[in-house]
């Protein structure tokens, strides 16, 4: 088991930075994925969605103006289509995201990420 912790984080969001200063406040240093510096690969996004046990849709910031000028909400669209959809803009992903021992959690609220500590 590893004490590694990583947070998918935007420095610009209130609450990824709330949710950072409750891991520093417990001592944990998370090494940081600032994924709109660099979007995760489909792959990463698929591994994090089994981590979190749900779809894309789930994921995804629908009041971001990419969800409907993409038109995301359409049923039709695939698994493979919605995370390419993240991967292109990232900003449709939700954050902050900590990962810990292959589990994930969506820290809204932040204090979530307390969860698996």
């Amino acid at each position: 088991m590893s004490d590694t912790v990583t947070l998918y984080h935007n420095p610009r969001c209130s609450k990824s930075r709330q949710a950072l200063e409750i891991l520093e406040a417990e001592g944990i240093i998370p090494t940081l994925v600032k994924y709109l510096e660099k979007p995760p690969t489909a792959a990463a996004l698929n591994d994090l969605l089994d981590m979190l046990g749900m779809d894309p849709r789930g994921l995804m910031r629908k009041g971001e103006a990419e969800y409907t000028e993409l038109n995301l909400a359409n049923p039709d669209l695939s698994r493979e289509q919605l995370i390419q959809a993240m991967v292109t803009h990232p900003r449709l992903i939700e954050r902050p995201i900590m990962i810990k021992d292959g589990q994930a959690i969506i820290g809204r609220p932040p204090e979530k990420v307390l969860d698996l500590l």
